[in-house]
């Protein structure tokens, strides 16, 4: 097939911009018709940008976005384009995808640290990490697909927050190139660095409103030499939430994960015409997929399996399978990250929320009773990294759009009531921004705005996403 340049033009831009994007980017580099398409596609909705870039540096990422400030023309960075609520929508935007920023540019096993540009997948970032004998403790879903940049816009978490902290707590230091081209660079891989403002939280969780990060300096681990794992069973939500704190006392600080599963989800994913075998008896009230790392096999095994029989004694636990062997650890995480199964509830809306441990139960409790009350007979399923308040909630709805809105608006509500976050970890993006004000205040609210028209005033940074119009912040009080 005919090659494509880094710069593909779909709409209708000045002559000066596109002489100025072709120059930015250089020579040309060889992408046929496949890839273009590839490219355009997503896990949400990515738009009709009038032009999509494709830079190799930061150097390059600077003279487009210099080039687009000048022309007043917005800015949509593109990552892995996993993202779940439209974050990466650009039209009417130059789409700039950092897809050939993959490198690797420094591992140091002293330090314990990694600076990696944005557009590497966290899966070649670990298994980069793993080569060092350092483990890089970020884990999702979308390891293979998610980039470094996409898990520093959307402060993503994934399966080990418990012990490891959110993607913020990872990020050592970064590069961004801001609205206006500005290159700020703050890659000091320093754990304290108390030197007035850090920069770098402003770009982690904002979703590329801010700027568009390119590097990234990385917290790593020494790797673990043991792991192990445990599917287990519960009587109820408040025996789980006690299971939990027990074993964190048990295992002295290696906890890694603690998912809880509901048995809506359980017997979806591991019904006979499921791919994932059952492993425990369905009809059970809950399940929890539990998991620990340390540094030495024999002994943590023997502490893991001692802290299970003393919960089960207790009688925390109703039933347990150990893995004896990776495979059955492997096993026990496909059942828990099994999205093909849940997908036979589409269409559906699905929901990634956050609230206390202790207001889990009421809060599914009320969610029961509003589906029922008012759309008898929805299904749902219901997942999460529980040990850190993490649900994600997929339910049952029509094609309709305005059917999908108002079951999101109502469980928004619910969240709101409960003091929960309407977003856990995957971010605001455009499509969850007019519930903003469900988990922030109208003074918070009205803070970012003034950070976002501080460093972004003619709003051409990923314009529309995050943040509530700020027309619309008078209707919700602010």
């Amino acid at each position: 097939m005919a090659g494509l340049p880094d710069v593909k033009i779909e709409g209708q831009i000045t002559p000066e911009l596109r002489h100025a994007l072709i120059a930015a980017i250089g020579g040309k580099h060889g992408l046929d018709q496949e890839e273009a398409v590839d490219l355009g596609t997503g896990w949400t909705d990515l738009g009709r940008p009038f032009a999509l870039v494709r830079p190799a540096s930061t150097d390059e990422v600077f003279r487009c976005v210099k080039a687009c400030h000048a022309a007043a023309v917005p800015v949509v960075p593109w990552g892995g384009k996993t993202g779940l609520v439209s974050g990466a929508c650009a039209d009417n935007a130059v789409a700039v995808s950092l897809d050939r920023m993959t490198g690797i540019v420094e591992i140091d096993p002293i330090d314990c640290c990694m600076v990696v540009e944005a557009g590497c997948t966290i899966q070649t970032a670990a298994e980069a990490a793993e080569n060092e004998g350092l483990l890089l403790p970020l884990d999702l879903g979308s390891r293979g697909s998610a980039t470094i940049g996409d898990t520093i816009s959307t402060n993503a978490g994934g399966n080990r927050v418990l012990r490891f902290g959110m993607m913020r707590d990872m990020v050592l230091g970064l590069e961004a190139v801001l609205a206006d081209g500005t290159i700020l660079s703050s890659l000091r891989p320093l754990m304290k660095n108390n030197t007035a403002y850090d920069l770098k939280h402003l770009f982690i969780g904002a979703e590329g409103t801010l700027g568009i990060v390119t590097r990234a300096a990385i917290r790593l681990r020494p790797a673990f030499q043991s792991r192990n794992a445990a599917l287990v069973s519960a009587d109820s939500f408040a025996d789980l939430a006690r299971l939990l704190r027990h074993v964190e006392a048990g295992l002295g600080g290696q906890l890694s994960a603690f998912e809880a599963m509901w048995p809506d989800y359980y017997d979806l994913v591991t019904k006979p015409s499921a791919r994932n075998r059952q492993i425990l008896p369905h009809g059970r009230a809950f399940y929890a997929l539990i998991e620990a790392m340390g540094s030495d096999f024999d002994a943590d095994y023997q502490r893991f399996e001692q802290t299970l029989a003393q919960a089960m004694e207790q009688g925390l636990v109703s039933d347990a399978v150990i893995a004896q062997s990776e495979a059955d650890v492997a096993a026990m995480w496909a059942v828990r990250e099994d999205g093909e199964q849940v997908s036979q509830l589409s269409p559906y809306v699905a929901l990634d929320v956050s609230l206390r441990l202790s207001r889990i139960a009421q809060f599914v409790t009320r969610l029961d009773a509003l589906l029922e009350g008012s759309w008898p007979g929805t299904r749902k399923a219901i997942f999460g990294h529980v040990g850190d308040g993490n649900l994600h909630l997929v339910i049952e709805a029509s094609d309709s759009s305005e059917h999908q809105n108002e079951i999101t608006k109502a469980v928004f509500e619910l969240v709101g009531e409960l003091d929960g976050s309407i977003s856990a970890e995957h971010g605001i993006g455009r499509d969850k921004r007019e519930y903003l004000h469900f988990s922030r205040s109208p003074e918070e609210i009205q803070a970012m705005w003034k950070i976002k028209r501080a460093l972004d005033p003619l709003n051409l940074m990923n314009p529309g996403k995050t943040l509530p119009p700020a027309d619309a912040l008078a209707e919700n009080g602010a």
